[in-house]
């Protein structure tokens, strides 16, 4: 792998992060020790896997050309270990010495002149087997799913297969040919351009549309930024997750969608807040990747906006709005509304995300009041150097002015949830973290009962 250009939603990545906003994505791997131990040193283990990713090599240099932009490049001086480190936890309670000191690690920028990703091994403090494995991958270096497929190849099954295809005699690849435009490729280079440009407006329209006069949001969610992160982890039965879906309709999604909704109005009425200036908006980002569809190294990221309907106090009620409102989202397209952002970024050219950055940034707050997005998993059972995955907690990076992010992942018949927050802000996240399961305890509840007529506006 030589030189390859930043795509556009990866410059914007690149150049939003500032000191009290890292932009990187993070994700805490928690594994049962096994009673013969594992294979070998897992921070060895860690190391070799890491290093044997092509991607985990590259490290971000500007360029000449085009003006403002940057471009991946291999890192000639590339050292494994500067990237992963071995920690050890106090004794005590394990999970929540290794969530705190993950949401510690998640405040601290990664270093632009290296590979932009670390990790860090966590392991028990009572010496008795138990560790688990953060990563940090910069948001310009992989968008959700490319993240879980460049992270996977640390696991034995993935690294398996992968060192079988690297031995697997390959064919050559083909020279491209060369391809010089004649008048008529010109004129239709030029109104492709052009018809670039006039789509480009009409989804910046789109997000001007969306844009507020005032931030929204109240209490905790329109705190100023400190600089400062906590982690608070969640764990939800899927089957419950999938018995509700089958009742009431609507996708799985949904479903998780409106207990986060129904958790944070548990959560604001403990605190006795209520919304001011309407519900909280939440960017819901989506995936433009296709299952099967040819490997793209760049962020594909689109996201709709999605308002949550916390004052709702019914959560079928909830549940229902929830899922009549994703599905108008859907109908519409990724190029409506706030999630457009991801979109537009597409068409700038790379001077404005170098100069644009700090005004895109500021933006954000007119626009959203938390993100909330599912990072898919491979359904198989994986393992570390012998030592069964436990759980996966995903972590969100959080915008400018935003003081919590939830990130949730499905795996062994759990789904993981990880909530980030600016600590000054959100103090008593772990609240909101116990209040996930309650709203899914009165989903499951409602399921079971008859359906009733509600008056809600299809």
């Amino acid at each position: 792998m030589g030189t390859e250009l930043l795509a556009p939603l990866d410059l914007a990545f690149w150049h939003l992060e500032s000191e009290a906003h890292p932009m990187h994505l993070g994700a805490l791997a928690v594994f049962s020790p096994v009673p013969s131990g594992p294979r070998q040193d897992v921070l060895e283990l860690l190391r070799e896997r890491a290093a044997a990713v092509p991607r985990l090599r590259m490290r971000v240099r500007d360029v000449l050309l085009p003006l403002g932009g940057a471009a991946w490049s291999t890192d000639k001086d590339f050292d494994v270990r500067r990237h992963v480190r071995r920690t050890a936890l106090p004794p005590g309670d394990f999970m929540a010495a290794a969530t705190s000191l993950a949401g510690d690690l998640m405040e601290r920028p990664i270093a632009r002149g290296l590979p932009p990703w670390e990790m860090y091994l966590l392991e028990s403090g009572f010496g008795d087997g138990a560790f688990a494995v953060l990563v940090k991958l910069h948001h310009a270096l992989a968008d959700g799913m490319r993240a879980v497929a460049i992270g996977a190849g640390i696991f034995d099954e993935i690294a398996a297969v992968a060192s079988r295809r690297a031995t697997a005699v390959r064919r050559a690849p083909v020279p491209p040919r060369s391809w010089t435009p004649g008048p008529r490729e010109v004129a239709g280079l030029a109104l492709g351009r052009l018809e670039e440009v006039g789509r480009a407006l009409g989804v910046g329209a789109s997000v001007v549309r969306a844009s507020r006069l005032a931030p929204g949001g109240s209490g905790a969610l329109a705190a100023g930024s400190s600089g400062t992160r906590r982690l608070v982890t969640a764990d939800l039965d899927a089957a419950a997750v999938q018995r509700v879906r089958r009742t009431e309709g609507g996708t799985a999604n949904d479903v998780l969608l409106a207990v986060v909704a129904g958790a944070l109005g548990r959560w604001m009425a403990g605190r006795g807040e209520e919304p001011s200036g309407g519900d909280p908006r939440a960017l819901v980002p989506v995936s433009r990747r296709r299952p099967g569809g040819a490997a793209q190294n760049g962020n594909r990221l689109s996201a709709y906006l999605l308002g949550l309907p916390v004052s709702e106090p019914d959560p079928r009620r909830r549940l229902r709005a929830v899922r009549v409102a994703m599905e108008r989202n859907k109908a519409a397209g990724p190029l409506k509304g706030a999630g457009a952002v991801a979109v537009l970024a597409d068409r700038l050219p790379p001077l404005a995300h170098r100069f644009g950055a700090p005004l895109a940034g500021s933006a954000a707050r007119m626009l959203f009041d938390l993100l909330v997005t599912s990072v898919p998993l491979p359904r198989a059972a994986l393992s570390l150097g012998g030592c069964p995955l436990r759980s996966l907690y995903p972590m969100a990076p959080l915008a400018r002015g935003q003081s919590l992010a939830v990130a949730l992942s499905t795996y062994g018949g759990r789904v993981h949830v990880g909530l980030v927050a600016d600590g000054r802000a959100l103090p008593d996240l772990d609240r909101l973290g116990a209040a996930m399961t309650d709203e899914l305890a009165a989903l499951q509840e409602l399921a079971g009962e008859p359906l009733r007529s509600l008056d809600l506006m299809e």
